[in-house]
């Protein structure tokens, strides 16, 4: 089966699609709506396919939001490198000025989620608000994977599979990307991926060049622990959170366990503010999209967000 080209990505809708350049990089973004900015970062294995709900809900509620496909997915570019989580949170702010903007509201979910952690501890004056989906603060999830050897070590023993090289990626594509479609409905509550979803979330690991760079988040996560650069990432990351942050998690997520997600608010001395998404696995914002909204919009919305 012959791979896919990039442009599989640009699936029309209600929204536009644009190439924006951030630091050398280029990055494919879908936007619209006007007003503040909401900048959408997806998470594995996903692409920006995985906003489009909120592609029309934000800008229905006086919002322009932007779903960017992040370093190495869809049709961004796919350096050989820089798929840390500082390199990636330095992407996120540059594309934030790039789109005209000195700061934005941040909504990442997954690895979306723990750069939208990073970027606010490292370029907090470019993060208005942050949200993070099925994220925990990156050293809370050190902790829990350290902690809770049969719980959330063995939920994410795919990112330990990962770290050996070429096989995964191999693995990872083969039989038309079946191996993805497996762990979107393992993670998910009932009734979810939608087959549209499914359908274009194998395509898209299948472009070429995008199973390597996906893989390469999670080598770097694991292998950076020892080493200076991730002791200094930890470092960096106990300075408190200074933005106000909405932590949303699925009641039923199976892939980063909320128990591993809940405590992260000992990092945010800001006001900070916990909600579980029922019903809903490793994804709330596809599979319970009307429940998601009403927690983000109502959330952003609130001058004073304490609780």
């Amino acid at each position: 089966m012959a791979a896919p080209d990039a442009s599989l990505v640009e699936i029309e809708g209600p929204w536009t699609h644009r190439s924006v350049s951030a630091g050398g990089t280029r990055f494919h973004v879908a936007e619209a709506g006007e007003g503040p900015l909401v900048l959408l970062l997806h998470g594995f294995p996903e692409f920006w396919w995985a906003w489009h709900n909120q592609l029309v809900s934000l800008p229905a509620a006086g919002f322009r939001a932007a779903a960017v496909d992040l370093r190495g997915y869809g049709a961004s570019d796919k350096p050989p490198r820089g798929y840390d989580l500082v390199t990636l949170a330095a992407d996120a702010a540059g594309l934030v000025r790039a789109l005209g903007e000195a700061n934005a509201i941040i909504v990442g979910h997954d690895w979306g989620g723990l750069l939208a952690w990073t970027m606010a501890a490292y370029h907090p004056k470019v993060v208005q608000r942050l949200v993070t989906v099925g994220a925990p603060h990156p050293l809370r999830l050190r902790q829990a994977l350290r902690g809770d050897l049969r719980g959330q070590l063995w939920a994410t023993r795919h990112t330990l599979g990962f770290q050996v090289p070429i096989w995964p990626e191999r693995r990872l594509v083969q039989d038309d990307a079946a191996l993805v479609g497996r762990l979107l409905h393992d993670w998910s509550g009932p009734g979810w991926p939608d087959e549209r979803t499914e359908r274009l979330v194998r395509d898209a690991i299948r472009i070429p060049g995008v199973a390597h760079c996906a893989l390469e988040y999670h080598r770097w996560l694991v292998r950076s622990q020892p080493r200076p650069d991730g002791i200094r990432y930890a470092r960096r990351m106990r300075a408190p959170i200074q933005v106000p942050t909405l932590q949303l998690h699925g009641a039923l997520d199976r892939c980063t366990l909320p128990s591993s997600a809940q405590g992260s608010g000992r990092y945010v001395a800001a006001p900070y503010r916990w909600k579980l998404i029922e019903g809903a696995g490793h994804f709330p914002h596809e599979e319970r999209p009307r429940a998601f909204d009403t927690q983000l919009i109502g959330w952003i919305n609130d001058p004073e967000p304490e609780h």
